[in-house]
């Protein structure tokens, strides 16, 4: 940068007296909440970060040095603008999973397959496709979520949002894009799961996810004495999924 643009001392001092001043309103705010999502706190905070991110820039550009403080990054949710008392709400749910044995989750979906007559065409279930279809038509996916293991599923990470609305959709309304036009700004709280938050994982566990044997015996305990027989028995002889009997 050079010498004309630089900010001039007096406006680093100024930057830091804004800090100070945020920090006050800051601790005032934290020492009135009203609860854990007192929208003061929430706006006193984001005050703070934005003047200490303003006096690190400016101290760096002077000074060619930095401050201790973290600032949060853009992937943070900006301050929530909604209705204070909503009369509506949507919540939108991601949740990621690995197909990790998918000779497992077609057994299971055979086992939907046969005890459903509705069921789609016959050999839905001998596809990962057609079996995720099966599965996730027949169980609610708060259920495939405690029972992930069961269906040859690794979870990956998770999100949820519960976000404010003015007033309720018209039925139909959104089912063509259900997805699209999220404003992060009327989001009243979020809950993210992800192995990146887990400050207990370590290099042993990593071992015995990496073969595979830790798991097994729970898995096998989740499962029905069925469901083992069809994944002995299933396979032929290069370990595909044989052909299923006509009267099955």
């Amino acid at each position: 940068m050079s010498d004309a643009a630089q900010p001039t001392a007096a406006e680093v001092r100024a930057a830091a007296e804004a800090v100070k001043t945020a920090l006050d309103r800051h601790l005032a705010a934290v020492e009135r909440r009203s609860g854990e999502e007192d929208p003061a706190v929430y706006d006193a905070f984001n005050e703070l970060a934005a003047a200490a991110e303003a006096y690190d820039e400016l101290l760096y550009d002077r000074y060619d040095e930095v401050t201790p403080f973290e600032i949060p990054g853009e992937d943070t949710l900006p301050p929530y603008t909604g209705p204070e008392e909503p009369s509506a709400l949507s919540v939108l749910i991601r949740r990621d999973y690995a197909v990790a044995e998918p000779q497992r989750l077609m057994a299971q979906a055979r086992r939907v397959e046969a005890a459903d007559e509705d069921a789609p065409g016959a050999g839905a279930s001998g596809t990962v496709h057609g079996a995720l279809g099966l599965l996730f038509g027949e169980f609610e996916p708060d259920e495939i979520a405690s029972r992930h293991k069961e269906f040859g599923l690794e979870e990956g990470d998770s999100t949820l949002w519960v976000t404010a609305a003015d007033e309720s959709a018209e039925p139909g309304e959104w089912l063509e894009a259900p997805f699209e036009q999220v404003d992060p700004e009327r989001v009243v709280c979020r809950f993210d799961v992800s192995a990146v938050f887990d400050e207990e994982f370590d290099d042993g566990d990593d071992e015995d996810d990496e073969d595979g044997e830790a798991d097994l015996p729970d898995l096998d305990e989740d499962l029905d004495t069925d469901l083992d027989t069809d994944l002995d028995t299933d396979l032929d002889e290069d370990g595909e999924p044989a052909r299923l009997e006509a009267d099955r």
